[in-house]
């Protein structure tokens, strides 16, 4: 991996999964990766998804949440959903965008006290850096 990678990664809010997933490559990545996230229905940025990620060691707190018409125009190298219903919406990018699809349920839904909340972020925000680990190793 010689040029730095654009990556565009979708959620349908882009409030939780895709926020911590952008989140985490840019920390695991580096400078060889330029990261983004939008979603078809943005909303905002979840305080869990903040929250985990905080206790990952990563700030998200000024990330915001972007429709991906922002970036209809942008070309990427790879189009990454975290979710099953983005991954169904997703609409074609221009240039060489390759699609990954990896699906993780969403956090936001579990019900619970703010203690089962936040584990649910946790769980999922460990997965999607164990994915993300994996594919910078398969891209080196």
């Amino acid at each position: 991996m010689n040029e730095q990678l654009r990556v565009l990664i979708l959620c349908t809010a882009n409030s939780a999964r895709s926020q911590m997933a952008e989140g985490l490559l840019r920390h695991l990545a580096g400078d060889r990766v330029s990261a983004c996230s939008a979603g078809a229905k943005p909303t905002q940025v979840n305080p869990f998804a903040i929250a985990a990620m905080r206790a990952r060691g990563i700030d998200i707190g000024g990330h915001s949440s972007d429709h991906l018409s922002h970036y209809l125009e942008c070309q990427f190298d790879y189009v990454i959903t975290v979710c099953d219903n983005a991954a169904e919406t997703c609409p074609l990018f221009p240039g060489p965008a390759r699609r990954i699809h990896w699906s993780f349920p969403d956090p936001a839904a579990v019900a619970g006290d703010e203690d089962a909340i936040l584990h649910a972020f946790v769980r999922v925000r460990d997965g999607l850096e164990e994915k993300i680990s994996a594919w910078l190793t398969a891209l080196s």
